[in-house]
């Protein structure tokens, strides 16, 4: 049993990484972005909806799909006042009752919901309401899913080591 809790977390330690590592090109990106935008309205007074909606697009990636690598590298908001005081053991605890009673939960919601929400889209050919607008508004809408099946991809891992920590296994893998 043990050995396969930790094949499941090397496993998603991997993938959590690599989309992690992946996504994180993507604030390059938005900045580049960013500072068209800003030299283009205020040098040359012209602005585009399209260059608009591309950056709050890339900020949705960024965020959604950087989530699992947040929680992976324990870097997401927690607040810690007193979860920093408790023992390994207690914490573990802690972490596994708040993936088991929320966070795994959630995220099945929101990508059952989050498909359907897609599907709709695709649907529709939904497209931006503003002229000049960006097409095809159902893939930025399949990040939705797409981001939180990598946070219940890492929720998992947590859970599993959180149990490994309250058996006391020796062999617990350590995050990347």
């Amino acid at each position: 049993m043990v050995n396969l809790l930790e094949r499941y977390i090397s496993f998603s330690n991997r993938i959590i990484e690599f989309f992690g590592r992946s996504v994180s090109w993507l604030t390059v990106l938005l900045v580049l972005v960013i500072c068209y935008d800003v030299i283009m309205r205020y040098l040359f007074n012209s602005s585009s909806v399209a260059i608009f909606e591309i950056e709050w697009h890339i900020f949705a990636l960024i965020f959604l799909l950087g989530a699992s690598y947040a929680l992976k590298h324990d870097r997401h908001v927690r607040v810690d006042v007193l979860y920093s005081r408790f023992s390994p053991k207690v914490q573990a605890g802690i972490n596994l009752a708040g993936t088991l009673l929320f966070l795994l939960p959630l995220c099945w919601i929101l990508i059952a919901e989050g498909i359907d929400f897609v599907s709709n889209s695709l649907q529709l050919s939904e497209s931006s309401p503003d002229p000049g607008g960006l097409p095809a508004r159902y893939l930025i809408k399949a990040a939705i899913p797409v981001g939180f099946v990598l946070l219940f991809i890492q929720a998992l891992s947590l859970a599993f080591q959180s149990i490994l920590t309250l058996l006391g296994s020796a062999s617990e893998i350590k995050k990347l």
